[in-house]
């Protein structure tokens, strides 16, 4: 197997301080660099539709739940800041994918639904944006892939629980 990016890092920190446990670089970085790099090539495929990973996920949010959402409830589902959120609704609004209709007790609260067109966007995204997926991981077989998934959702969890509450 040929070595990767953080096994240099790994053994530099080594020659510097021998001794010195590095085994959560061994993780860490490794998911860092991973997320990184998977950032960018999961982006390609929404390049081309003139999305960002962000409006894809603020439209899969609408379609997956099935319901309205509010800016504040996207932002949940997104991990994003309201900021954030309001910053794409504007773009998908502006491109006739997202709908807004104000609450009707208070004014001040946006209800947030797919249009036709948004939903027949992300119908047709997302079994691609999953193939494309699937081909980023095809040098790894599907009992890694299954070992992988179950280690990382363990990980998330711990994570969650521990750092959840500073998300946005």
């Amino acid at each position: 197997m040929t070595e990767d990016v953080i096994a240099r890092v790994l053994r530099q920190w080594q020659q510097v301080h021998p001794g010195l446990d590095t085994a959560p670089m061994a993780v860490i970085g490794r998911i860092g660099r991973c997320a990184a790099l998977l950032q960018q090539a999961t982006d390609a495929p929404l390049v081309r539709e003139g999305l960002t990973r962000a409006e894809f996920d603020i439209l899969g949010a609408l379609r997956r739940t099935g319901r309205e959402l509010t800016p504040g409830q996207l932002a949940k589902e997104t991990f994003a800041s309201g900021a954030a959120v309001t910053k794409r609704l504007r773009v998908l609004e502006a491109r006739a994918l997202v709908s807004r209709r104000p609450d009707e007790r208070d004014r001040r609260v946006a209800h947030l639904s797919l249009t036709e067109e948004g939903t027949a966007l992300i119908d047709r995204l997302v079994p691609h944006q999953l193939d494309y997926e699937d081909a980023l991981l095809a040098g790894v077989g599907e009992e890694h892939r299954r070992l992988l998934a179950d280690a990382l959702a363990e990980l998330l969890v711990l994570l969650e629980g521990r750092l959840g509450g500073l998300q946005p």
